[in-house]
């Protein structure tokens, strides 16, 4: 069949022309004077455009625009919204410097608003809010992924309530994205090679406030059907195809940046996924400057920014080698490598040839700088991967951390954030860095913190009994049933939400395991509970699905599906409804497989209270005052017993601190000592966990570091590089023949605070040069357990001369610690161009 296509546009009139530019700009989805524009022009259109701004100015009728162009009170509010977009477009913002050079962010999801659904969960939401909080900023940051036809799926459940999976196709003509055109007109396209064929893909372009997000689509003529579905789902198809999503993510990115004329001068691997990128960067260096691949790689290095969400071995991207070679085999020629070499930039042990190839491996090898994402993530990553830098004490291995934050203005509910506007002043939209404002909570009186919450719980209900209506209907429940929806839960009982992925590590059924003491506290009619679940299970995830059959199952046997709900289809519509109108916001995951989360910080930023294990981010933002921990961050070998001891807490905190507290009342009807935990949680959440810090947090530690480096690489036509390539190229040469032969002391048995300690230690340099290698005094006091030094401080020790062919290096330091105390010497890599020294195999102790 032959079908000419072509593009139909909205017809606006003049007056009304700053809608679609407005539409096709997501800094709406953080300002809802912006969204309520569309919303008046025809809300039964703007339901059935599933909230999209783009699609409602595409529906409305002529004749309703024609109207509204008249309308003098709805043309004031579009111009008010105008001229606040424009001045947030020009206005001054907390990054001052160059765009020139800029930080390329790769992600494989990106959750910003409802109406563009390219994400699948906390990952996506984390890199919609990490985009948001650039633009409010002015970070010289662009982001790149794909552009999924189908998204992510759409959850139905069955009358048994078993999850089924649908996949709508996107209309991108009817998005917030954009086709990007070449200087002939035509759609700019990138091309990389899948093992000996030729992808092609085009791209487009979603503006977000002051920044813009890239987006790679092979869904086009000149690829064949099995190449166009490359970029058909999020994390669908098999691991196939999950590889020739992140060739084309880490690869192809970079090449579609080079063709929209930007310099990637940095790059920031949100997860595994993107880490291919460290290999075109090289390949790239290689032949422009005609640079060896230890060359490009020390050049590429100082720039690579890689942070790892994942915190357990089995949830990193492994590929086998026989997928390596079939996409792969070629690369090492290009750069110059043996493929035994190749093949151990992604191993932990580079010459185990049983080992499979590893994303994360590769990006650490390539990145200078590593995080987790939040503090006790942190360790758990840096004991995940010591293996990658044998030798080195676990509180060295260069993985930190940079916790995790969400954007305020996207998550705070439209009252609550009218609320906070009123009271925090104009600085709280215009200057998003300046934190401190959260500590004018104090200003708003309980009165009306809890008449703008009560309203939230009474839309969350309404909205809640909508949806659980719809899905009775659905699957074809009795009349009878369906009309129980309308009826369900209350809008003045202790809400409970928990919401997120239904996996088994998260325990979605924690609360179901003493059905007793639960019913208990659902049935009383005095001081009520109710629970609202919500979450989608993996499609491939059996146990994830049965959990929410489970939850089905319960309320229907007890005969509490009035009071336990769950909400087919968590999106960021149901999400900003759960946290906005819940009371107490639970998480319950086997600690420490919650690398972060961030929906407990949603919430808590609209006063919704925490209670959650110590796990993630709520490990280092827990105190009292601002909501509950459910143990006290212990850890089991036994998960049996592990459920049975946390439940039966989780039942305590509830009984005797949570519903009494929530229903203890003065005369005026208000939980006062609740409100101010709502106050004390709102302020400390605020300004801890915000996206602003956690940008401010890359920014200072790594995005400008980087920048810097890649300045300084370029000023000297990469000199350092060449010159640390060559340095480590000696150093490896020479690794066998370095020992510390000798080490002298002033040590005696029994020794004082205060007293000095002179050591000397004999180095047998081989072909290096004194100031070539960083020797180091390693001391501290000496455990009695493991016999290793804990707490140990490193002093560097100062080169005195040679005797005997050999080395002399000295320090003098006090005995500052009492207890058994111990030293030790070592030996690290010492060049100006190194970021730190803890390169892979390159430690020597004594």
């Amino acid at each position: 069949m032959n079908i000419s296509t072509y593009t139909v546009k909205p017809k606006l009139p003049a007056s009304l022309k700053p809608l679609e530019e407005i539409a096709r700009n997501l800094w709406l989805s953080w300002n809802y004077d912006a969204i309520q524009l569309y919303i008046r022009l025809d809300y039964d259109v703007w339901m059935q455009s599933q909230q999209s701004p783009v699609r409602t100015l595409g529906m409305v009728s002529q004749e309703r625009l024609a109207q509204v162009a008249k309308d003098d009170s709805y043309l004031a509010a579009l111009k008010e919204v105008y001229t606040r977009f424009q001045n947030y477009k020009k206005g001054e913002t907390w990054y001052r410097g160059s765009h020139k050079d800029v930080v390329a962010y790769f992600s494989m999801e990106y959750g910003m608003d409802t109406s563009l659904p390219i994400y699948s969960g906390g990952l996506g939401i984390l890199s919609g809010d990490h985009m948001k909080t650039s633009s409010d900023m002015g970070l010289p940051l662009v982001g790149i992924g794909l552009l999924y036809r189908q998204g992510y799926f759409t959850q139905m459940l069955n009358a048994d309530g078993f999850q089924q999976e649908s996949y709508p196709e996107n209309d991108w003509y009817n998005m917030p994205v954009e086709r990007k055109n070449g200087k002939d007109g035509k759609p700019l396209k990138i091309s990389v090679d899948l093992a000996g064929r030729q992808v092609v893909a085009q791209i487009w372009e979603v503006k977000v406030g002051r920044s813009s997000l890239y987006l790679l689509d092979t869904n086009i003529e000149e690829n064949a059907p099995d190449i166009r579905n490359i970029t058909a789902a999020l994390y669908g198809g098999d691991k196939e195809t999950r590889m020739q999503q992140e060739i084309l993510l880490g690869i192809g990115g970079i090449r579609a940046l080079r063709a929209l004329g930007i310099n990637p001068a940095a790059t920031h691997m949100n997860e595994g996924h993107a880490a291919f990128l460290g290999l075109e960067r090289i390949r790239e260096i290689m032949t422009e400057k005609n640079f060896t691949f230890d060359e490009a790689k020390e050049a590429v290095w100082p720039t690579n920014i890689f942070t790892t969400h994942t915190p357990v071995p089995a949830g990193n991207e492994r590929f086998e080698i026989n997928m390596m070679e079939k996409y792969f085999r070629s690369w090492p020629q290009i750069l110059g490598i043996s493929w035994k070499d190749f093949l151990g930039l992604g191993r932990v042990n580079t010459y185990d040839e049983k080992e499979s190839f590893c994303l994360t491996v590769l990006a650490l090898k390539l990145a200078a700088y590593a995080n987790g994402v939040a503090k006790l993530h942190g360790v758990v990553s840096r004991q995940m991967w010591q293996g990658l830098w044998p030798g080195l004490p676990i509180d060295e291995i260069p993985i930190g951390h940079v916790t995790n934050g969400v954007h305020s203005r996207t998550w705070v509910s439209s009252g609550m954030l009218e609320l906070l506007d009123r009271y925090f002043g104009p600085h709280f939209e215009n200057k998003p860095t300046d934190l401190a404002i959260w500590d004018r909570m104090d200003r708003i009186s309980d009165e009306e913190l809890w008449r703008t919450h009560e309203r939230r719980r009474e839309r969350l209900v309404a909205f809640v009994r909508e949806r659980v209506r719809e899905q009775y209907k659905r699957t074809g429940a009795v009349e009878r049933r369906v009309r129980q929806a309308e009826d369900a839960l209350s809008p003045y009982a202790l809400t409970l939400c928990f919401a997120r992925r239904f996996a088994t590590y998260k325990r979605g059924n924690l609360l179901l395991r003493d059905p007793e003491r639960l019913l208990r506290l659902v049935k009383d009619n005095d001081r009520p509970i109710q629970l609202i679940f919500a979450g989608k299970a993996h499609p491939h995830d059996m146990p994830g699905k049965e959990l929410i059959r489970e939850l089905i199952h319960f309320a229907e046997k007890y005969d509490v599906t009035s009071r336990i709900v769950f909400v087919e289809n968590y999106d960021m519509t149901v999400a900003k409804y759960l946290t906005s109108g819940g009371d107490v916001w639970l998480n319950t995951p086997r600690r420490p497989m919650e690398a972060s989360g961030t929906s407990g910080m949603k919430a808590a930023m609209n006063g919704v209270l925490n209670c959650s294990i110590m796990d993630g981010w709520w490990d280092e933002a827990y105190n009292p005052e601002v909501g509950w921990a459910i143990g006290h961050g212990e850890q089991y070998v036994d998960e049996h017993l592990q459920d049975d001891v946390e439940s039966k807490a989780l039942y305590d905190l509830l009984e005797r601190d949570i519903v009494p507290l929530f229903y203890q009342r003065g005369r005026d009807g208000l939980p006062r000592e609740w409100i101010k935990r709502m106050k004390d949680c709102m302020r400390q959440i605020g300004h801890s966990m915000s996206s602003h810090r956690m940008l401010m947090d890359y920014s200072n530690m790594s995005y400008f570091p980087a920048l810097k480096n890649y300045r300084g690489l370029v000023k000297d036509n990469y000199a350092e590089a060449k010159s640390l390539a060559a340095y480590f190229a000696k150093l490896q040469d020479s690794w066998d023949s370095l020992k510390i032969v000798k080490i002298e002391a002033n040590t005696k048995p029994v020794m004082q605070r205060g007293d000095p300690l002179n050591v000397t230690a004999y180095v047998d340099l081989g072909k290096m040069s004194p100031n070539e290698l960083q020797v180091e005094l390693y001391h501290g006091t000496v455990s009695n357990q493991s016999r290793e030094i804990t707490n140990a401080r490193k002093t560097e020790m100062k080169w005195t001369g040679s005797k005997d062919n050999l080395n002399l290096y000295h320090v003098r330091v006090e005995c500052v610690d009492t207890g058994i105390q111990g030293h030790t010497v070592r030996i690290l890599p010492k060049h100006d161009a190194l970021i730190h020294p803890y390169r892979t195999g390159f430690i020597k102790w004594a």
